[in-house]
Protein backbone atom coordinates (compact mmCIF):
# COMPACT_ATOMS: atom_id res chain seq x y z
CA UNK A 1 0.00 0.00 0.00
CA UNK A 2 1.41 3.27 -1.31
CA UNK A 3 0.17 6.18 1.29
CA UNK A 4 0.44 10.49 -0.09
CA UNK A 5 -0.01 13.08 2.50
CA UNK A 6 0.34 16.80 1.24
CA UNK A 7 -0.82 20.19 2.82
CA UNK A 8 -1.45 23.62 1.71
CA UNK A 9 -2.47 26.90 2.86
CA UNK A 10 -5.21 28.73 0.83
CA UNK A 11 -5.95 32.31 1.34
CA UNK A 12 -10.26 31.96 1.93
CA UNK A 13 -12.20 31.53 4.57
CA UNK A 14 -12.17 27.69 5.68
CA UNK A 15 -15.88 27.82 4.22
CA UNK A 16 -14.52 28.62 0.54
CA UNK A 17 -12.43 26.30 0.65
CA UNK A 18 -14.59 23.43 1.89
CA UNK A 19 -17.62 24.11 0.00
CA UNK A 20 -15.11 23.98 -3.21
CA UNK A 21 -14.22 20.96 -2.43
CA UNK A 22 -17.27 19.61 -2.30
CA UNK A 23 -18.24 20.31 -5.97
CA UNK A 24 -16.49 16.67 -7.36
CA UNK A 25 -17.49 17.60 -10.98
CA UNK A 26 -15.36 20.62 -10.92
CA UNK A 27 -12.31 18.36 -10.24
CA UNK A 28 -11.09 18.27 -13.44
CA UNK A 29 -10.15 21.99 -13.78
CA UNK A 30 -7.43 21.82 -10.95
CA UNK A 31 -6.52 17.72 -10.52
CA UNK A 32 -3.85 16.15 -13.08
CA UNK A 33 -5.35 13.11 -15.37
CA UNK A 34 -8.75 13.51 -14.10
CA UNK A 35 -11.19 13.87 -16.73
CA UNK A 36 -14.71 13.67 -15.89
CA UNK A 37 -16.60 13.09 -12.31
CA UNK A 38 -19.96 12.50 -12.11
CA UNK A 39 -21.84 12.91 -8.97
CA UNK A 40 -24.09 10.18 -8.81
CA UNK A 41 -25.94 10.60 -5.43
CA UNK A 42 -24.56 12.40 -2.65
CA UNK A 43 -22.66 9.78 -1.28
CA UNK A 44 -21.48 8.22 -4.88
CA UNK A 45 -19.43 9.09 -7.64
CA UNK A 46 -18.17 7.87 -10.81
CA UNK A 47 -14.79 8.92 -11.67
CA UNK A 48 -13.23 8.67 -15.57
CA UNK A 49 -9.44 8.89 -15.16
CA UNK A 50 -6.05 8.99 -17.77
CA UNK A 51 -2.94 8.95 -16.64
CA UNK A 52 0.20 8.19 -17.91
CA UNK A 53 -1.80 6.79 -21.31
CA UNK A 54 -4.00 4.30 -19.05
CA UNK A 55 -7.89 4.96 -19.06
CA UNK A 56 -9.75 4.14 -15.91
CA UNK A 57 -13.17 4.21 -14.49
CA UNK A 58 -14.19 3.76 -11.03
CA UNK A 59 -16.81 4.67 -8.13
CA UNK A 60 -15.51 6.37 -5.45
CA UNK A 61 -18.00 6.34 -1.93
CA UNK A 62 -17.66 8.92 0.43
CA UNK A 63 -17.63 7.38 4.48
CA UNK A 64 -17.86 10.61 6.37
CA UNK A 65 -18.51 14.11 5.23
CA UNK A 66 -18.68 16.99 7.87
CA UNK A 67 -18.95 20.46 7.19
CA UNK A 68 -15.89 22.80 7.11
CA UNK A 69 -14.02 19.60 9.09
CA UNK A 70 -13.47 16.63 6.54
CA UNK A 71 -14.37 14.68 3.60
CA UNK A 72 -13.21 11.00 3.78
CA UNK A 73 -13.75 8.21 0.75
CA UNK A 74 -13.05 4.94 -0.68
CA UNK A 75 -13.54 3.43 -4.08
CA UNK A 76 -15.94 0.35 -4.31
CA UNK A 77 -15.32 -1.18 -7.50
CA UNK A 78 -11.73 -2.14 -9.45
CA UNK A 79 -9.58 0.59 -7.57
CA UNK A 80 -8.29 0.19 -4.42
CA UNK A 81 -7.78 3.22 -2.58
CA UNK A 82 -8.98 5.70 0.41
CA UNK A 83 -8.34 9.28 1.32
CA UNK A 84 -9.46 12.11 4.11
CA UNK A 85 -8.80 15.97 3.19
CA UNK A 86 -9.30 18.07 6.10
CA UNK A 87 -9.60 21.49 6.74
CA UNK A 88 -8.31 23.86 9.39
CA UNK A 89 -9.08 27.11 9.97
CA UNK A 90 -5.37 28.97 10.35
CA UNK A 91 -6.86 32.78 10.30
CA UNK A 92 -10.05 34.38 9.49
CA UNK A 93 -8.91 34.04 5.55
CA UNK A 94 -6.67 31.37 5.86
CA UNK A 95 -7.44 27.94 5.10
CA UNK A 96 -5.19 24.31 5.85
CA UNK A 97 -5.70 21.73 3.48
CA UNK A 98 -4.30 18.29 4.15
CA UNK A 99 -5.02 15.13 1.88
CA UNK A 100 -4.12 11.80 2.48
CA UNK A 101 -4.43 9.32 0.27
CA UNK A 102 -3.64 4.89 0.64
CA UNK A 103 -3.83 3.07 -2.62
CA UNK A 104 -2.08 -0.22 -3.56
CA UNK A 105 -0.67 -0.10 -6.87
CA UNK A 106 -1.92 -2.48 -9.80
CA UNK A 107 0.62 -2.94 -11.97
CA UNK A 108 4.52 -2.21 -12.95
CA UNK A 109 4.38 1.04 -14.23
CA UNK A 110 2.35 1.84 -10.64
CA UNK A 111 4.47 0.12 -8.34
CA UNK A 112 7.45 2.28 -10.45
CA UNK A 113 5.11 5.76 -10.27
CA UNK A 114 5.03 5.18 -6.46
CA UNK A 115 8.49 4.38 -5.58
CA UNK A 116 9.73 7.55 -7.43
CA UNK A 117 7.20 9.14 -5.83
CA UNK A 118 4.89 10.47 -8.64
CA UNK A 119 1.74 10.19 -6.71
CA UNK A 120 3.03 12.68 -4.81
CA UNK A 121 4.35 14.92 -6.85
CA UNK A 122 0.82 14.94 -8.76
CA UNK A 123 -1.33 15.47 -5.13
CA UNK A 124 1.22 18.39 -4.74
CA UNK A 125 0.78 20.16 -7.83
CA UNK A 126 -3.11 19.23 -7.58
CA UNK A 127 -3.20 21.04 -4.30
CA UNK A 128 -1.34 24.20 -6.22
CA UNK A 129 -3.60 24.31 -8.91
CA UNK A 130 -6.67 24.17 -6.05
CA UNK A 131 -5.07 26.98 -4.41
CA UNK A 132 -4.73 28.95 -7.67
CA UNK A 133 -8.36 28.49 -8.34
CA UNK A 134 -9.72 29.20 -5.25
CA UNK A 135 -8.10 32.37 -4.24
CA UNK A 136 -8.45 33.77 -8.21
CA UNK A 137 -12.60 33.24 -7.54
CA UNK A 138 -12.68 33.99 -4.41
CA UNK A 139 -15.68 32.56 -3.61
CA UNK A 140 -16.76 28.87 -4.31
CA UNK A 141 -18.57 27.66 -7.28
CA UNK A 142 -20.91 25.72 -5.36
CA UNK A 143 -21.72 23.88 -1.68
CA UNK A 144 -22.91 20.81 -0.54
CA UNK A 145 -23.35 21.28 3.56
CA UNK A 146 -24.69 17.85 4.12
CA UNK A 147 -23.52 15.36 6.67
CA UNK A 148 -22.24 11.64 6.30
CA UNK A 149 -21.73 9.74 9.59
CA UNK A 150 -18.78 7.19 9.31
CA UNK A 151 -19.94 4.12 7.29
CA UNK A 152 -18.49 1.22 8.56
CA UNK A 153 -16.03 -0.58 6.47
CA UNK A 154 -15.82 -4.14 5.33
CA UNK A 155 -15.02 -5.62 8.79
CA UNK A 156 -18.09 -3.82 10.26
CA UNK A 157 -16.29 -1.00 11.97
Amino acid sequence: MSTVEKSIDVNVPITIAYNQWTQFEQFPRFMGGVEKITQINDTLTHWEVSIAGIDREFDAEITEQHPDERIAWRSVDGESHAGVVTFHRVEDAVTRINVQIDWKPKDLLEKVGSVLQVDDIQIGNDLKNFKKLIESQGVEDGAWRGDVDRAPDATGR
